[in-house]
């Protein structure tokens, strides 16, 4: 089978269940928004050095996919995913990123003001992840009033996942 389908050439692509929409459509538009995070995320986690932070980072990106497979589900399709084979972001991953939160503000890294990015490879890539996740989190949080439910837990979990990302972008700029 080709990647090459043919059936997005009008436009359209299709939700996770087959309903075909425009390309534009919010969700695909959110669905897009996390692919790009999960690339930044990507990134990132090859300039880690240690086991633990790529575990993590690995985590994050499986916690990314199950998210994308909710989100590009249509509203009729949703309850049929909860009860589907696959993967769904849980209570587990959220603690993950708070203890991980956590444990970076144990060390003494804080939010305070505006950062500016680009000091090291490893902060930059941390930075650009953190404003991809803003992005997503942008387009997740216009769903609900085009139509389609979000869990709050998805919103809780992007939203922490950013600052996780801004905590690690200053973790990486304070081993200058």
């Amino acid at each position: 089978m080709s990647i090459a389908t043919r059936t997005g050439d009008s436009g359209t692509t299709g939700l996770l269940h087959g309903q075909r929409v425009p390309k534009d459509h919010p969700q695909i538009e959110a669905v897009g928004a996390f692919d790009e995070l999960n690339v930044e995320v990507g990134a990132a986690r090859m300039l880690v050095s240690d086991a633990g932070g790529r575990e993590l980072l690995l985590a994050v990106q499986g916690s990314l996919v199950a998210l994308m497979g909710e989100v590009a589900c249509a509203e009729e399709d949703a309850a049929g995913h909860a009860q589907s084979r696959f993967a769904r972001v849980g209570d587990g991953d959220l603690r993950r990123l708070d203890d991980w939160v956590a444990a970076l503000e144990s060390k003494g890294i804080r939010l305070e003001g505006w950062a500016t990015p680009g000091a090291n490879p490893t902060a930059l890539a941390f930075d650009r992840a953190r404003v991809a996740a803003r992005r997503a989190e942008r387009r997740l949080a216009t769903l609900p009033a085009q139509g389609r439910n979000v869990r709050p837990l998805l919103l809780q979990w992007i939203n922490r996942l950013s600052d996780l990302l801004w905590l690690l972008a200053r973790e990486a700029e304070s081993r200058i």
